[in-house]
């Protein structure tokens, strides 16, 4: 017998578990899939990429490589494709292909078509209505006695179901789907059904348009992050088979949706050929239908393929089918448990970074798979590429071993912001053990998701990079209960001391979707050093705490890291932190920072001297490196508005990318300003963080003096030039939002000015005369105005 080429079409984790599982039949020579992803790409053997996509609705490439390879079968993987009409386009050319026909696919390309089909055969659904109409749409939601759910009608990759807590949410849903098209064109109709309660699982059934051929119904675990908290994903691990499925309960299913369902589809003119993925809700009342796909599912696929049995072919199967004689082939499975579990992307269902070299690890973890789903090969590298990276399946005969196997192989994989649940399974688990009569296991503090050796970890690995902080008043080693510092040792004779804390703000939020952790370090330190010195004080010591939901030793490494260079560019130690875990506060993969600082200033230079300021003075203004650390929610919402995510080129800055280029920590100021605070240069200063210039200088005047700034006596960045432009921001805005430009002001006497300026020059500093003092209008008010903003 010639062997059979396949074509798998696709590039995900469930097209790399289709090819790895086509591959293993001995009826096999050659598995195509075009395009693939770095795994395909190095399976080897009989799998083999193939470099050609498709355009929506044209596959002429794929059909003439096809007939020039031989290939024997197709199999489709994503929904677009199908709903586009692939099946139909190989069909015509006389190539088997498992995968429904355009018309069939309607099934999942348009909610509303299969809410429709549903009520038309009488399949167990949710209460719905289908809508074009936004009036109508809303009228029906504030008319609906029961809490509902807002799909998009079309195919949105997954997230196109929203889930509102009350009705002015749903209102609001409905408004971001259909009006503003959150989700493209998949929102110009409606779902909005009855919200039900219950246990979710997943069947995916093989038919032929008669045969309907069921495997293990999985659960899949929707949300990002553990807890089932978090945004919807495509997607984060799933397990099979489902305790909650029993046999009973899958024979009812089969009896009372995947049969109808197949039989209405042929009789309606449709008839289906490919995988039936059916999403059901166990409600008390009953088993009821979410949702049908019309293809695998993902990550269902990588839990659900490595339970067939080793004398069932896959190839045989699939082929069958597209030939109408599934009946002939049966669809047979070994005992026990999948687990996969999702390693994704920091940033992910949201923007993320691509390009990360990822090292994959050992290869000796037994009984699990590693599938690839969004990443890429450079050269001999493998790189990340997608939101959901790669999918771990272990398989045991427990489902606790197969989740054991599966997170020994996440724990072995390293990618810059990887993350993961780390709670797959969780309702199963119990289920079983309550089935079994059993008290649950004994828990650990790890099982709670806090790592204490993770910790261990981290204290080892940072402390010879807060050893290189040390200074005159400390030895900077960390680990014991508390820091110290000897302020005699410091050499001060009659010191007041200063203090500042803070924290870095939404800034985080771009380091955790570009995996870029140092510089926010930096920022930490320089908002509290700036703050610090504007008191006249030299900063002695950091001390730093660091949040996270899951310690990724890597990136806290990484930010003490930068805490670090903070306090070297300031000249101030490091003597000890906080690393708090804790799961169910903190997302798995996102992290909060604080600081604490504290200087000390001789009573006599404490700033600023408010006696000696007074109409006349000069402000000096010196550069900052970019938006420093404010401001970043409205970035953010500029960013956004403007189409752009943070891995998008940089619209200001060539050669880097949107979060790089945001990601410049703040300017520290403490070195250059110290000489000239001690030799009472300087009458007061003002750091420009929240609040701009109109609410940080008046923050040091006197009453009766305000400060007049003149925006044209320096050149507005780029950065804000694009800011204010994309987000259409108007003078007065920028000036109480943004740095602008400059990070530090100085207050000095008229007659000292140049000399102030020609020190900070020395010092490597870019500075401005822009602006003086002047009487204020009333003897109890203080304030500053930005004039010439025309200039930006």
């Amino acid at each position: 017998m010639a062997l059979l080429s396949v074509l798998v079409v696709g590039g995900g984790g469930r097209e790399h578990a289709l090819a790895w599982a086509l591959a293993k039949s001995p009826r096999v020579g050659r598995v195509y899939v075009a395009p693939g992803n770095g795994g395909t790409g190095a399976a080897g053997g009989k799998i083999e990429n193939v470099a050609i996509g498709h355009e929506r609705g044209d596959f002429g490439e794929l059909v003439r490589f096809a007939q020039a390879q031989g290939v024997g079968l197709v199999v489709p993987g994503p929904e677009q494709p199908l709903v586009d009409g692939i099946a139909d386009a190989f069909r015509r050319v006389g190539i088997a292909t498992f995968g429904p026909s355009a018309r069939a696919a309607a099934i999942e390309g348009s909610k509303a078509f299969s809410k429709d089909f549903m009520a038309r055969h009488g399949i167990p659904t949710a209460a719905y209505g289908n809508f074009t109409d936004y009036e109508q749409a809303c009228e029906f939601v504030r008319r609906a006695e029961f809490d509902v759910v807002i799909k998009a009608s079309g195919l949105a990759a997954g997230k196109g179901v929203v889930i509102p807590a009350s009705k002015a949410e749903a209102l609001a849903a409905l408004k971001a789907v259909m009006v503003d098209r959150e989700f493209g064109a998949a929102g110009a109709e409606v779902v909005v059904e009855e919200r039900l309660e219950g246990e979710e699982i997943s069947v995916l059934a093989l038919s032929d348009g008669y045969t309907v051929a069921a495997f293990p119904a999985a659960q899949d675990h929707k949300r990002a992050h553990d807890g089932d908290r978090g945004p919807n994903t495509g997607g984060m691990g799933a397990y099979a088979p489902a305790p909650v499925a029993t046999p009973e309960l899958m024979a009812a299913l089969h009896a009372t949706v995947l049969k109808p369902s197949v039989d209405g589809m042929r009789r309606d003119g449709f008839p289906f050929v490919g995988c039936l993925f059916t999403g059901f809700m166990l409600t008390p009342a009953g088993p009821r239908v979410l949702e049908y796909n019309c293809r695998f599912g993902d990550p269902e696929t990588e839990a659900v393929l490595p339970l067939l049995d080793d004398a069932c072919d896959l190839a045989e199967v699939l082929l069958a089918a597209a030939e109408g004689r599934l009946d002939a082939v049966p669809l047979r499975f070994r005992p026990g448990y999948a687990a996969t579990v999702v390693v994704a992307s920091a940033g992910y269902p949201g923007p993320y970074p691509k390009g990360l070299p990822i090292d994959l690890g050992t290869d000796h973890v037994p009984a699990t798979h590693v599938f690839h789903a969004g990443t890429a090969r450079e050269g001999d590298a493998v790189v990340t590429a997608g939101g959901r990276v790669l999918a771990v399946t272990g398989v045991c005969d427990t489902l606790q071993g197969a989740l054991d196997a599966a997170y020994a192989r996440v724990r072995a994989v390293r990618f810059d912001g990887a993350f993961s649940r780390s709670d797959i399974g969780f309702r199963a688990l119990a289920r079983l053990a309550a089935a079994a009569g059993a008290a649950p296991a004994g828990l650990s503090y790890a099982d709670a998701g806090v790592d204490i050796d993770a910790g261990n970890r981290l204290v080892d690995m940072i402390k010879p990079i807060v050893k290189a902080t040390r200074r005159a008043g400390t030895d900077s080693d960390i680990g014991g209960f508390g820091g110290v510092f000897d302020l005699k040792a410091a050499g001060y004779a009659d010191p007041v001391l200063v203090s500042a804390t803070d924290g870095v703000g939404t800034k985080l939020k771009i380091a955790h979707e570009m995996g870029i952790h140092d510089s926010v370090g930096v920022d930490l330190v320089a908002m509290q050093v700036n703050d610090i010195i504007v008191q006249g004080a030299e900063p002695l010591f950091f001390l730093d705490y660091y949040a996270c939901g899951r310690l990724d030793v890597d990136a806290a490494r990484d930010f003490v890291r930068g805490v670090a260079d903070g306090c070297l560019a300031a000249g101030c130690a490091l003597i000890g932190g906080e690393t708090a875990e804790m799961p169910g506060l903190y997302a798995a993969g996102d992290y909060d920072v604080a600081g604490f600082a504290v200087g000390a200033v001789e009573r006599s230079d404490i700033l600023p001297r408010t006696a000696d300021i007074a109409a006349g003075d000069v402000l000096l203004g010196l550069a900052s490196s970019g938006v420093h650390s404010n401001g970043f929610s409205l970035v953010r919402k500029v960013v956004a508005r403007a189409g752009l995510d943070f891995a998008s080129p940089c619209p200001w800055a060539a050669g880097t990318t949107v979060g790089a280029a945001l990601l410049t920590p703040t300017r520290i100021y403490v070195k250059p300003l110290l000489p000239l605070v001690r030799q009472r240069a300087v009458k007061g200063m003002a750091h420009i963080t929240g609040g701009g210039f109109t609410d940080n200088v008046p923050r040091v005047l006197p009453a009766g003096v305000s400060a007049e700034i003149d925006a044209a006596a320096w050149e507005l960045p780029p950065v804000f030039r694009w800011l204010k432009s994309a987000g259409a921001i108007s003078p007065d805005e920028m000036a109480r939002t943004f740095n602008c430009g400059i990070g530090m002001v100085l207050v000095v006497a008229a007659d000292a000015a140049p000399s102030v300026l020609a020190a900070l020059a020395a010092s490597g500093e870019q500075a401005y005369a822009i602006g003086r003092l002047v009487a204020s209008p009333s003897p109890h008010e203080s304030r500053a105005t930005v004039a010439n903003t025309d200039a930006w």
